[in-house]
């Protein structure tokens, strides 16, 4: 399992830069107001790929965030041709620990990386 860089400041043409969204999609801190400036996220989608992002509501419960990421999951299994750099979702503003939410990305493919902190729970 492929770790992702700590700071992603460029994305490689398939890439695809996976961060922790409001479900307004309001992007203005943190690795949102990263993916709306640098990589395509759009102000008022808070969900799915859009440019060289992929949203994950992690501000509306850890019911939702479980949710979001099983359907992320079935998402890059969609897409084997990209590579998701999935972030610390959950475990900034949001307030989640990396043991909380890790194990809801159980059965990630092998073309997404995770963040060092998610490692020792999948």
């Amino acid at each position: 399992m492929d770790t992702t860089p700590k700071v992603v400041e460029h994305l490689e043409p398939n890439e695809i830069f996976v961060f922790g969204s409001n479900a307004g999609g309001f992007h203005g801190g943190g690795a949102a107001r990263v993916a709306h400036e640098r990589f395509g996220a759009v102000w008022g989608e808070g969900h799915g790929h859009h440019g060289q992002s992929y949203a994950i509501d992690t501000m509306s419960g850890l019911e939702v965030l479980a949710s979001e990421a099983s359907n992320f999951v079935t998402y890059a299994e969609a897409h084997p041709e990209l590579r998701f750099l999935l972030t610390p979702v959950g475990c900034g503003i949001a307030g989640h620990t990396p043991e909380e939410v890790a194990p809801l990305f159980a059965g990630l493919p092998d073309n997404v990386t995770v963040p060092a902190s998610f490692a020792p729970f999948l």
